[in-house]
């Protein structure tokens, strides 16, 4: 009877076992181990909130002005929000100080560009007058030898423009979408563009937030040093382009414009290389334990998301940007991630 009673117990237990490990969380290979990312647990993302039609008026006049035309002024005096171009020299205690003229500069009314009442002086002046203007620099200007100053500057009008704004109208409506043709569809195709956008603004911080969970869960039981060195190497690489195109020595690139020494930067570049090949690993681990793949069909949608993401005409150029295994890692990376963030928890601050 004791036997059995034993047999019972074992048996129990091994089932234990086995249900722990089918409803784990988490994953452990020869390279890697992840306590968590079927259900791990990030803070709560706001869900997107509705659309309104302050959000499209909005979005159609940032539009607009991007289509504004610069029209020159003659007949009139400058006004606010005018565009001016002028010379002006300014002067303290009758003598020049640096930074204090220039030539043909353009500066729009009211952008507070200058101290204050300098945009101001210029208002009701036409072309080609020059006045003095007395001023002074505020008591916290960031340049301690013009705080609190007094200075005259000597401003000459040059030339007066205003920015053009158009009307929306069904013709131009026309000419700003494929699918609208009146001013009304593309209000509402604007709103559908919000939305959309809104959407996956959503989506991608949680998708972010949740992967960096995932990675914070992650431990590297031993980093393959071959991957390290490559990507440390491909790292390197990229910087060592970057001193080129700036005609500098590598060395000098680093510590004069990256403020390193060549010893610390070559410290950062390799965590930077290892948390880049923790990334892969897991990326790989979870593909596997979940059977994610990467088919044909996938590859290409991915391809072509991303072209669009990251501003590439097409896949095709995309495709000749990077070369075949950087693009599916990345692909199946994103497919990961995306399952990662299906699956996560959201919880209330």
């Amino acid at each position: 009877m004791r036997k059995r009673t034993v047999i019972l117990a074992g048996l129990l237990a091994a089932s234990l076992v086995l249900g722990g490990c089918a409803a784990s969380k988490g994953l452990e290979t020869d390279a890697i181990k992840i306590s968590n990312y079927k259900e791990v647990e990030v803070a709560e993302v706001a869900k997107p909130g509705e659309i309104t039609d302050e959000d499209v008026e909005s979005s159609i006049q940032a539009t607009l002005e991007a289509q504004a035309e610069t029209k020159e002024v003659t007949d009139r005096p400058v006004e606010s929000g005018d565009t001016v171009n002028i010379d002006f020299l300014g002067k303290i205690n009758g003598e020049a100080f640096e930074g204090g003229s220039a030539e043909g500069y353009p500066l729009t009314i009211g952008s507070g560009t200058f101290i204050e009442g300098f945009e101001d002086s210029i208002i009701g002046h036409k072309i080609g007058e020059t006045f003095d203007w007395e001023g002074k620099f505020p008591e916290d200007y960031p340049q301690e030898n013009l705080a609190g100053a007094d200075v005259v500057f000597t401003i000459t009008v040059n030339s007066i423009s205003v920015e053009e704004v158009p009307e929306l109208t069904d013709e131009l409506v026309k000419t700003l979408s494929e699918d609208s043709t009146t001013v009304a569809e593309y209000k509402e195709e604007v709103k559908k563009d919000l939305e959309e956008q809104a959407q996956t603004n959503y989506d991608f911080t949680l998708q972010q937030n949740a992967w960096q969970a995932v990675l914070e869960n992650t431990e590297v039981n031993e980093y393959p040093q071959e991957k390290v060195d490559e990507m440390a190497d491909s790292l390197i690489q990229q910087y060592k382009d970057a001193a080129e195109y700036y005609g500098m020595e590598y060395e000098d690139f680093v510590e004069q414009q990256m403020g390193y020494s060549m010893e610390d930067f070559e410290t950062e570049v390799d965590a930077v290389a290892k948390e880049n090949v923790k990334d892969e690993l897991a990326v790989e681990a979870i593909a596997k334990a979940e059977k994610i793949e990467l088919t044909d069909e996938a590859y290409e949608e991915q391809v072509k998301t991303m072209a669009e993401e990251y501003g590439y005409e097409d896949a095709d150029a995309m495709k000749e940007a990077f070369d075949e295994d950087t693009l599916k890692q990345a692909a199946l990376k994103n497919l990961v991630m995306a399952f990662v963030k299906e699956n996560c928890l959201q919880v209330a601050e």
